[in-house]
């Protein structure tokens, strides 16, 4: 007499082998702004001599030729990361300054550097190095200067309601400007004081120091030239 035995189909080995889920291939875009991410954040930490392309590479998990596809070598990449850069900061340096008290604008200029600062580290600490390779859109210190420009006509229009000689704006607008930059490379270490405290005694110089400029300055010591 023959037994039938009652089989589990869930415990017999199968055949078939556990399928793989797929990778989802990046855009072209995707993947241009993987590598731009990933740049930046090397870039930053090593500084553009520090980085070689098989470490952007292998971060992004792929062959140095995809890097060389999309920027043409670490030049290019690093050319658009500082561009990017540049851009984002004159674009919130410029759209802070708002109507309002010229007191009022040298504030939100001192925001919104020190906003820049404190939410894109990584980007400022790129553009206060000193870039290795020729830049189509410049320098930090032309970036400063654009920036200038931006301050230059509200020195300009206050000069003349104070009579005095609205063609040195631009020498008096690269001083404020330099002096907050500067300021923002030691803030950038330090963190300390807090942001709006800083910002407030950044005017208080600035502003004040203008309150008390003269028409004519002019030397005390010996040397005239």
């Amino acid at each position: 007499m023959m037994v039938a035995v009652a089989t589990d189909s869930s415990s017999t080995p199968s055949n078939d082998k556990p399928r793989r889920a797929r990778r989802t291939r990046m855009t072209g875009a995707e993947r241009r702004q993987q590598l731009l991410e990933i740049g930046r954040t090397l870039f930053a930490a090593k500084g553009f001599e520090g980085t070689s392309v098989e470490e952007i590479a292998a971060k992004a998990g792929v062959s140095k030729p995809v890097v060389y596809e999309h920027f043409g070598g670490k030049e290019g990449l690093y050319a658009v990361v500082v561009d990017r850069e540049m851009r984002r900061l004159l674009d919130m340096v410029t759209s802070s300054l708002t109507a309002g008290h010229p007191r009022e604008l040298c504030e939100q200029a001192a925001f919104a550097l020190l906003d820049y600062i404190e939410e894109y580290t990584d980007g400022f600490r790129i553009l206060v190095r000193d870039s290795p390779i020729p830049q189509s859109t410049g320098s930090f210190a032309s970036l400063i200067s654009d920036i200038a420009t931006q301050v230059e006509d509200i020195l300009g229009r206050e000069f003349k309601s104070r009579g005095f000689d609205p063609k040195l704006a631009p020498l008096y607008a690269q001083a404020l400007v330099g002096m907050v930059a500067l300021t923002g490379q030691w803030w950038l270490d330090v963190r300390r004081p807090k942001k709006a405290e800083v910002a407030a005694h950044l005017v208080n110089l600035a502003w004040h120091g203008l309150d008390g400029i003269e028409a004519k300055p002019h030397l005390i010591g010996r040397r005239k030239a």
